[in-house]
């Protein structure tokens, strides 16, 4: 099977790109090498003989030149909540344009579809209801509920959340009329070696880096006391799930999941604040920023029960091995890695 991964020298699209050509794939990545970090990915593609297209996705007229290919994976996003605040023309274009364009592209090929969507398509009511306090002023232990496909969408989510939303339809549109056969995964936070944690995206790796390397950080909202939670799913597992669903891309699609650390990977940032200290065996001073920004949730744990009953797959790797992970290769990368972490 010939497979394209778009955003493919991104964090995840260069650890999946790396795993299925370990499989015997044939694979290729695009990626217009934007993101902070891509070109050290670009170099890790190449040491595995993974061309890249240096194309924006955007950009129709060059998308629709390239080779016909059997499956598109399509993990290209600008991925970060607060991007409101910057460039929304790029938001939109890279998340919704661009993935215009690779459903022009499969329908004309007859290509198959993965999409890698995001839990940031609910509802931001739904939520902030999960937990129903607007100070986190206590330590709260992960429950017992979940975010499904059930979980409501509409109303606001985000410009991120709703870009993606908008390109899940799109592609259920597409389906509906061009007999386009897809698979759409709802993902959460992913972790895993390379990937250079910013503030507002990547923070598990961030604040081990942060720990390592004795920079400041901040609790950000909900009082500034790092309570909130969000379930934590490593890039290893990702990459199998992805892997299972080529396998039976034949038999199962024209289907929607959600995918992620569940229950057993939930931790807050306190939680994560002392996993750091004792991989680094460094405590640094962590500041607390009160104020919640518009799109930040106090608890996000993903529910695995329907695929899990489509693929039989659930995360293997838990909060401490991913930590550990991710450690490691900071520790064996750090001259090579250091200035791509804000």
């Amino acid at each position: 099977m010939k497979i394209l991964i778009t955003g493919g020298c991104g964090f995840v699209g260069s650890n999946l790109a790396i795993y299925l050509k370990k499989k015997k794939f044939k694979v290729h990545s695009l990626d217009n090498l934007f993101r902070n970090g891509s070109k050290q990915n670009l170099l890790r593609l190449k040491n595995e003989g993974i061309s890249n297209f240096k194309i924006d996705i955007s950009l129709n007229s060059k998308i629709k030149k390239l080779p016909k290919f059997d499956l598109i994976i399509d993990a290209c996003a600008e991925p970060s909540v607060n991007t409101y605040l910057n460039d929304i023309d790029r938001l939109f274009s890279t998340n919704l344009s661009g993935t215009l364009n690779i459903l022009k592209k499969c329908v004309a090929d007859n290509s198959k579809l993965i999409f890698l969507s995001t839990s940031r398509v609910y509802s931001l009511k739904y939520l902030n209801s999960l937990i129903k306090r607007k100070n986190l002023k206590k330590k709260i232990k992960p429950k017992k509920i979940f975010t499904d496909m059930k979980s409501p969408t509409i109303g606001a989510k985000s410009l991120y959340g709703f870009t993606k939303f908008a390109s899940e339809e799109l592609i259920k549109e597409f389906s509906y009329i061009k007999d386009l056969n897809y698979l759409i995964n709802r993902f959460g936070v992913i972790a895993g070696p390379w990937q250079f944690g910013k503030v507002d995206q990547g923070f598990f790796s961030l604040w081990i880096w942060r720990h390592l390397t004795k920079q400041k950080l901040s609790y950000n909202g909900f009082g500034g006391n790092g309570f909130q939670i969000r379930d934590v799913i490593h890039i290893e597992d990702v990459c199998r799930l992805i892997y299972l669903q080529i396998k039976k891309i034949n038999k199962i699609y024209n289907k929607s999941f959600i995918a992620g650390g569940g229950i057993r990977n939930a931790l807050s940032l306190k939680d994560l604040t002392l996993i750091s200290q004792k991989l680094t065996k460094n405590k640094i001073k962590i500041s607390k920023n009160p104020n919640t920004s518009y799109y930040d949730v106090p608890y996000f744990v993903s529910s695995n029960k329907e695929i899990k009953k489509f693929y039989n797959w659930e995360p293997k790797k838990n909060i401490e091995e991913i930590a550990n992970d991710i450690y490691s290769w900071q520790l064996n990368s750090f001259n090579i890695i250091k200035k791509y972490f804000n």
